[in-house]
């Protein structure tokens, strides 16, 4: 996860016209009508995932190390993914490109990963998550231990894994359109952490600008961000800029975790969080980002499967695929 406005003890910016964002609804809803009725009704879809093959998922790229773009432990975790899916079915494909991060000398090979459940739909959801593991634990109290192996097991990896389990689920699903999981490198290829210094967001970044150039036959009508969301009792508020540019897909979501008596979606305005859902925003993918900045572990050694619950994972991933089995 990178960072957000406000830096680690980010202050909360209460908007006045928050009962306005109450009333979104897209284009193909009817008006007036509750965001939860506006995309569909009926709880389909509702699954429970497999919190002991996820964990096991987590733990087994965990084990791979540290994997920062371009580095050895992302070239076996790519090898890992690609293999998973075409083991499921799926349609798998490669987005490949160079980035040089402003304090290193040489450029990087990345690569996104986009992963394609019913290919032929031409309205599709996507949803996405960062892969590579930031090269620095620059939240650790001791600076010298910034460089120490840092596996990133909730920042980074959880995602992977809870899409991982979400593969044996989604090729059996039958919904109204197609699901792209995608993968994003070089969210996290940070050295110099210091505001304004190195860049973020280079996999979603690209993936956005390929979007927008190519102007595809598919169309996204809504994207969801993982990203920082499987730790122990998280709270999720709504993220500002997911509020502001993805009004009713947030809302949506957060709608199906209420009426499934999910409280850990709290509907209350949250913190302007900078994250690769802005990329996608900026091309007409209406994309909300699932986070939990209260997270203790961000960008330190302690950020391992031990504290990354199965439970939350089971639990988000309730919501959104309930919310994803309306979507039209």
């Amino acid at each position: 996860m990178t960072h957000h406005l406000g830096g680690r003890a980010a202050i909360a910016v209460v908007l006045a016209a928050v009962a306005g964002f109450v009333g979104w609804t897209r284009c193909d809803a009817q008006p007036g009508k509750p965001a939860a009725e506006a995309f569909g009704s009926g709880r389909v879809n509702a699954i429970s995932i497999d919190t002991v093959r996820a964990m096991g998922y987590l733990k087994q790229l965990c084990a791979l190390g540290p994997r920062v773009s371009g580095s050895a432990g992302m070239g076996k975790q790519q090898e890992l993914i690609e293999e998973h899916f075409k083991k499921l079915g799926a349609t798998v494909t490669w987005q490949k490109f160079e980035a040089r991060q402003r304090s290193r000398q040489a450029p990087v090979k990345m690569a996104n990963i986009i992963v394609s459940f019913q290919p032929q739909a031409e309205r599709r959801v996507i949803l996405c998550t960062h892969y590579d593991t930031r090269p620095i634990a620059d939240q650790e109290p001791d600076r010298r231990k910034w460089t120490e192996p840092f596996v990133s097991a909730n920042d980074g990896t959880s995602g992977v894994a809870l899409f991982m389990e979400l593969g044996h689920h989604l090729k059996d699903m039958k919904l109204n359109v197609g699901v792209d999981l995608v993968f994003f490198d070089g969210e996290e290829y940070i050295f110099d952490p210091r505001p304004g210094a190195d860049k973020y967001f280079f996999g979603s970044e690209h993936f956005a600008e390929q979007y927008q150039k190519n102007r595809p036959k598919h169309r996204y009508v809504a994207g969801v961000l993982f990203d920082l969301f499987a730790g122990a009792n998280p709270k999720f508020a709504y993220e500002k800029n997911s509020l502001f540019l993805a009004g009713s897909v947030t809302q949506e979501i957060w709608a199906t975790a209420k009426e499934l008596n999910e409280p850990m979606f709290e509907a209350r305005l949250g913190v302007e969080v900078l994250d690769d859902h802005l990329a996608l925003n900026r091309v007409g993918i209406p994309t909300t980002d699932i986070i939990d900045l209260d997270y203790p572990h961000w960008h330190r050694l302690s950020d391992t499967p031990e504290n990354v619950s199965g439970e939350t994972m089971a639990r988000v991933s309730r919501v959104v695929v309930t919310w994803l089995g309306r979507v039209k």
